[in-house]
């Protein structure tokens, strides 16, 4: 059966389709018949408790300079779509939070992936505490005492703005490092959040892994390794991929966290996993797909389907093997 998907983005025609998920699954989307509706953050309306937005038809290309095609732009009521993909990517700021609250007036008529309250409810550094025994020590503060000591303890540390992404800002501070009354001082003007503050993993080196869940699923990983001189692994940084498999303790951390992400409604995730230690669980727009197999035909494919039984689409994916890549 035929699908209305929307898709709530930042702009199509400034996106790199190699790799990009959201292209990724809009290609799969596509191939299987669906209709496409394309939009942006700024073209979301309420009026009266109805939400709408601009919206523009979209048709998708695997063709790297033409990848797109959009069709005017007509004011629609969102509860008609079937299923929408909020796929803008963070800051995780108020217009974010806003944009959960919109889409919560629809869902879940209008399948919304993620869950808009559970994206609001689950900041990604903040929701993976839930799972302490997955993690490594982990602090979050802004209080420098509480650094010190945490640095004291620990020795190495690495230190992250609580709502930052991409890996913006995160620094590796040593013991002894004579640097860190500065770094404070930096963050502390910088950044109005608290701080994430944990033990550094020095098998970081070696590669971070992007997992990616489907209803609570595991259904595929990448390996991303940090370019050479930098600490983080993000592609956005110079991070390469690589295929990779799960360990037995990447399932265990799969199949603890699953059971919570699907009662939730987080349909579609993305954690991170240093040397078997559960770093961040990734809701907003995560990403991980693309460098998989979601481009190339077969069943390695995301898939829209319709859960006729619940009366209402959902995400239906199409499984990824441990060592997709």
């Amino acid at each position: 059966m035929s699908l209305t998907v929307a898709v709530q983005m930042d702009p199509i025609q400034n996106i790199k389709i190699a790799g990009d998920t959201t292209f990724a699954l809009l290609l799969e989307a596509a191939r299987r018949g669906h209709r496409l509706l394309h939009y942006g953050l700024e073209r979301l309306s309420m009026r009266d408790g109805r939400v709408t937005a601009q919206v523009e038809t979209l048709e998708v290309r695997d063709e790297e300079g033409s990848h797109y095609t959009l069709g005017s732009a007509e004011r629609m009521d969102l509860s008609e779509a079937d299923v929408i993909l909020m796929r803008q990517d963070p800051p995780f700021d108020i217009a974010y939070i806003t944009a959960t609250h919109l889409l919560e007036r629809l869902h879940p008529k209008t399948l919304v992936v993620n869950d808009p309250a559970s994206v609001r409810n689950a900041p990604e550094k903040i929701f993976v505490t839930q799972f302490p025994q997955l993690m490594p020590p982990t602090l979050i503060t802004r209080d420098k005492a509480e650094i010190e000591a945490f640095r004291r303890e620990f020795g190495e540390i690495v230190m992250k703005p609580l709502h930052g992404h991409g890996g913006a800002a995160v620094l590796r501070v040593t013991q002894e490092d004579p640097n860190f009354g500065s770094i404070f001082d930096l963050f502390s003007v910088t950044f109005r959040e608290p701080w994430v503050v944990q033990r550094f993993l020095p098998k970081i080196t070696e590669g971070d892994k992007r997992i990616i869940l489907i209803d609570g699923d595991a259904m595929g990983a990448i390996n991303r390794v940090p370019a050479l001189n930098d600490l983080r692994s993000n592609m956005v940084r110079g991070g390469a991929a690589k295929p990779t498999d799960l360990s037995a303790r990447e399932r265990e951390i799969c199949e603890t966290i699953g059971p919570e992400l699907k009662a939730r409604g987080l349909i579609l995730v993305g954690i991170d996993v240093i040397d078997g230690n559960l770093t961040e669980i990734n809701v907003t727009s995560p990403t991980g797909i693309g460098h998989q197999a979601a481009r190339r035909p077969g069943p390695r494919r995301r898939r829209l389907g319709r859960d006729r039984g619940a009366g209402r689409p959902e995400l239906n994916p199409g499984r990824l093997p441990p060592n997709a890549g």
